[in-house]
């Protein structure tokens, strides 16, 4: 297939306000160009919505019906992303003829992971059928449902994207991708170029709602609270010996099966500190579950902006740390262009989850297609 243009979007758990997008020239395996890519702000309510959805959704807990507030958020997200896509493509002038797909994630308000017996469940908010009639281009969304219902985690899916990455860069086993989002994800390829990938733990999920607690904003924003506290190093050994982090993958987490709650009864300073060690030694524990240790990390995503983190990626996971743009790479756009990727794999009907990243039981495909609506 001749590589075209598809944008990818992506809005995290870490709810920092902003729509990812980048555009993507691909044929759904290798990378054949990186186009723009942009930080589109929320409209200044959807972010009160979003938090009051997600609260709701957690209470919800996938028992009875859909509480009403996802409707109304549901359209809201795609509506804001809409827009959001219309203007980039007005300002990077690009006729949306020339775009082949846009793969529209969706904003994640509830995640399950299968359990013994159970099949995992997740939902993102995000009407993709409306999408495309907005803007009369071919929408993918919906990832995760078919490889839940396959019996699969669920996430992460960016392991096939994180691959064409390393590929692109000529890096082999000695090097794995982390990002930092809401929720950290590994990806390691092994010698016959299969991913392996999987959650780590929280990263920024937990940091960020410990600081809006204490009233000191929505991040740690370059870890100057961390930086100021001392970590409690008691409770994190406690806290590191959670079975999670040693068991096996594929495994997957929710935003909120780790919880800022981690650093009740510590000083802000402290708790930020102490939280931000645990996501870095709950990497390390990570690292020691692949089938070869890594040695080194390459940083995406917005934990990659904070230091302390960094810092302590280093120091506790015991490993050579790179940033995304020491490779060349737009740290702040591989989510999304990922997702630019697996709806062009998805129009092929390539797979898009792997038994070594989400467990199902063979390499399947994933999404759902909504076809352009064209005057």
């Amino acid at each position: 297939m001749t590589p075209a243009w598809a944008i990818g979007l992506m809005t995290g758990t870490v709810l920092d306000g902003n729509i990812d997008i980048a555009l993507l020239r691909t044929d759904g395996e290798e990378i054949a160009e990186f186009g723009a890519w942009t930080l589109a702000p929320y409209p200044q309510d959807l972010r009160p919505l979003l938090v009051e959805t997600l609260a709701t959704a957690a209470d919800w807990a996938f028992e009875g019906d859909e509480p009403a507030i996802f409707a109304r958020a549901e359209a809201r997200v795609t509506q804001a992303q809409s827009e959001a896509v219309a203007n980039f493509l007005e300002e990077i002038g690009l006729p949306r003829h020339e775009v082949a797909a846009i793969g529209f994630h969706g904003q994640t308000v509830l995640h399950r992971a299968p359990s013994q017996g159970r099949k995992g469940r997740t939902r993102q908010l995000g009407d993709g059928g409306a999408m495309a009639s907005r803007l009369g281009i071919a929408v993918v969304n919906d990832f995760r449902s078919a490889d839940m219902e396959a019996g699969g985690q669920g996430a992460p899916l960016s392991a096939i994207y994180h691959a064409a990455l390393l590929r692109r860069a000529e890096a082999g086993p000695e090097t794995a991708v982390l990002n930092l989002g809401g929720v950290a994800n590994v990806t390691w390829v092994d010698d016959r170029g299969l991913p392996h990938a999987f959650d780590t733990g929280p990263a920024n999920a937990p940091l960020n709602d410990w600081i809006g607690r204490h009233g000191l904003g929505e991040i740690d924003r370059d870890g100057r609270i961390a930086a100021t506290g001392k970590v409690d190093e008691d409770r994190l050994a406690r806290l590191l010996d959670h079975p999670y982090l040693s068991a096996p993958y594929p495994r997957s987490l929710d935003r909120n099966d780790f919880t800022s709650a981690m650093a009740d009864g510590l000083t802000a300073e402290d708790g930020a500190a102490t939280l931000t060690a645990f996501t870095a030694g709950a990497v390390g524990r990570a690292l020691n579950v692949l089938p070869q240790r890594p040695a080194r990390l390459v940083l995406c995503g917005g934990g990659r902006h904070n230091p302390v983190m960094r810092q302590e990626i280093a120091a506790r996971a015991g490993i050579e740390v790179l940033l995304a743009e020491d490779l060349g790479w737009r740290g702040d756009a591989i989510e999304a262009e990922c997702f630019a990727l697996l709806a062009m794999r998805t129009l092929r009907g390539l797979p898009i989850s792997f038994p070594t990243s989400t467990g199902v039981a063979r390499p399947i495909t994933g999404g759902v297609q909504h076809p352009p609506v064209r005057a």
